[in-house]
């Protein structure tokens, strides 16, 4: 259902049957982890016109993982993160992302 380097990946995956006997597939929710709990790679001042995917790029290797950095500091919404130049950013130690 998910690339295995997503953030959804090792999520349960679950089935629903509906009355009319339509089976629904779907993932658990995720919730985001603490963010203060995260090992911490390096912390990053945004600076104009840079970017998450960037960032991410610059520290973690795949840009694809920007959802790492959104973890580590308690973001919902990760282009929030960007907005506010000068805003210092959690970077954490990259976690493995095994293919299931």
């Amino acid at each position: 259902m998910f690339d295995f380097t997503s953030r959804y990946a090792n999520l349960e995956t679950v089935t629903l049957t509906e009355p009319s006997g339509r089976v629904v597939s779907y993932k658990r929710r995720r919730f985001l982890p603490d963010g203060a709990s995260m090992p911490l790679l390096v912390e990053v001042k945004v600076a104009e016109g840079l970017r998450l995917d960037i960032i991410s790029a610059r520290t973690l290797g795949p840009p694809e993982q920007f959802w790492q950095i959104a973890d580590a500091n308690d973001a919902m919404n990760p282009t929030e993160l960007t907005t506010e130049i000068g805003r210092t950013l959690r970077i954490p130690i990259p976690q493995p992302q095994v293919p299931r």
